[in-house]
């Protein structure tokens, strides 16, 4: 059945917004593994819905002009037009996969609150989150994550958000996971840092029999302060007329039981059965919220609300008109029917309180070592070793190039590019493996020219690079640059690369983005030459 939606849904949400934009969901908080309301403390399970348009094909055009999505959470519109249907579906909470922290999003965060739905966002974005091919926690992810919890911390309906999406998704990727735990634990600080309400920083991630299990315990290992708050699970295991015992829910059950936070479907919804989104029942949705999951699992984020080439949608929009799919109504019966086993906060007295053991390193299904993580991104540090230098990158140097020229010093003689190593089979991260592209190339190039003795032809590479007088440096720079240094030492290593992959969920949605600004033109050549010259000793409540 078809219904059309367009004038009734924005005097709907117009009416919402009116009657209701003076209230103020009650927070919610994590206790054990659990979600509860903080206030009357009754259980939160999430009855959520991807909510996002464009992202799998990195949108259109995004609402600033400035980015290659759309923020749907400063689409006033288009807010207004969508949330009186996510309330007829009967969500309590929606995913976005990209935020623009730059604009306002006032209109659409009070609709939702009226509504009484939550958000859990991702931080990154197309252009600038942890790439799985090349992966990196710097100052730029650093400064895009922080401003859009900076963006989202006066709303009391944001429960959290995710450091990384499918990112290391087979073995061939595994050594991206330090650095969405390095996220983590920078996004944890900053968040604590500010002063802001508890909010929850986790992870969402692939179903790849080959690493789910590591990367599991891997994100729940070690100090608390760097381990994920949530874990949303993105599983696609359930198609058609499956089971709790066929669809391996019951086996993802029992791997989860002990877990000490909470767990909780990120992204579900198989369309394979046949009739693509059309033909989804969501029978697994008894399952998830029925007795054997719930005391485990939290609900979990149905994808996605929007039609588009993947056919995952649950209504097709067109213009400002609206029209409900097969599936809105089939997932709509299918959660309202659900009464989740639930306890009290009061009640409920964790028993899983330890994280998981962190994994065995082995080279063949886990070549990550559990600690040290990348270090924390620090501009002013990096500023302040910038301006030491007497050898310098030109700042007009572009992606491509930057690249090339990575290629090119890193396999000099002296080791010129340990200061930037990046390693996780050993651990070793590079002081400077933190800055921004540019920075990294200039403390390449000085290190190599004052291995060769400051001689005049070390510093041109081809009139990309030049000497210049060190800066006077403020005077913090000193202790800066030493603090920088002493909590990464570099013993001379780098990272490695990685072949490609796919998600089990079909590849056209795109939502395993990972690539940041620099991915596929500058340390993908850079630092694939560094690793291989590495084998040659160059290199909450």
């Amino acid at each position: 059945m078809m219904a059309k939606s367009s004038l009734l849904s924005v005097l709907a949400a117009t009416t919402v917004l009116l009657t209701g934009a003076s209230a103020t969901l009650d927070p919610i908080v994590i206790k054990g593994s659990k979600f509860f309301f903080k206030t009357n403390g009754t259980q939160f399970f999430i009855k959520g819905v991807a909510y996002q348009q464009g992202v799998a094909a990195n949108g259109g055009g995004g609402a600033s002009g400035t980015t290659s999505y759309v923020d749907p959470l400063a689409d006033t519109a288009s807010c207004t037009r969508d949330i009186p249907e996510l309330v007829k579906l009967g969500a309590n909470t929606i995913r976005t996969y990209a935020l623009d922290p730059t604009l306002n999003h006032d209109t659409c965060m009070q609709l939702l609150d009226a509504a009484g739905i939550y958000v859990i966002s991702d931080l990154g974005e197309p252009d600038l989150s942890i790439d799985r091919t090349n992966p990196e926690w710097n100052t730029e992810l650093y400064s895009r994550y922080t401003a859009v919890v900076d963006a989202m911390s006066s709303y009391s309906n944001v429960i959290g958000f995710f450091a990384g999406n499918e990112v290391p998704n087979n073995l061939s990727y595994v050594d991206s996971t330090p650095f969405v735990k390095a996220a983590v634990r920078d996004t944890k600080a900053y968040i604590a840092s500010k002063g802001y309400r508890a909010m929850g920083v986790g992870y969402a991630a692939d179903d790849d029999a080959t690493v789910r299990a590591n990367v599991a315990a891997y994100l729940n290992c070690g100090d608390v302060a760097s381990q994920i708050d949530f874990w949303g699970y993105n599983i696609y295991e359930w198609c058609g007329d499956s089971n709790y015992q066929e669809s391996g829910y019951a086996a993802r059950t029992a791997e989860f039981a002990n877990y000490s936070v909470p767990a909780f479907f990120a992204e579900y919804g198989c369309n394979t059965q046949g009739g693509g989104a059309a033909g989804r029942k969501f029978t697994e949705i008894a399952a998830l919220y029925g007795p054997d999951m719930s005391p485990v699992f939290s609900g979990g984020i149905v994808y996605e609300y929007f039609e588009e080439t993947n056919d995952y949608g649950l209504v097709s929009v067109d213009g400002d008109s609206l029209s409900t799919l097969a599936d809105f109504t089939a997932w709509q019966t299918q959660i309202a029917a659900v009464k989740p086993t639930s306890v009290s906060a009061a009640a409920y007295s964790p028993t899983n309180t330890v994280g998981q053991a962190c994994p065995t390193v082995d080279a063949s299904t886990w070549a990550v070592q559990a600690s040290p993580l990348p270090p924390t991104p620090n501009e002013a540090a990096c500023s302040c070793m910038v301006a030491s230098l007497s050898c310098v990158a030109s700042s007009s140097l572009n992606g491509t190039v930057i690249g090339e020229l990575f290629a090119q010093v890193c396999g000099y003689p002296g080791n010129p590019c340990s200061g930037v190593a990046r390693n996780a089979s050993t651990g070793v991260y590079g002081a400077w493996s933190m800055c921004n592209a540019t920075e990294q190339l200039s403390n390449a190039f000085d290190t190599y020219y004052k291995g060769q003795k400051s001689a005049s032809t070390a510093c041109n590479f081809g009139g990309a690079a030049a000497v210049v007088k060190p800066a006077a440096a403020a005077s913090t720079c000193s202790s800066v640059i030493a603090q920088a240094t002493a909590s990464n030492p570099v013993s001379g290593s780098s990272s490695g690369s990685s072949a490609a992959s796919s998600s089990k969920k079909n590849d056209a949605s795109g939502l395993t983005y990972g690539g940041n600004m620099w991915a596929g033109k500058v340390f993908a050549v850079g630092f694939t030459i560094t690793a291989l010259l590495s084998g040659m000793g160059i290199i909450l409540l």
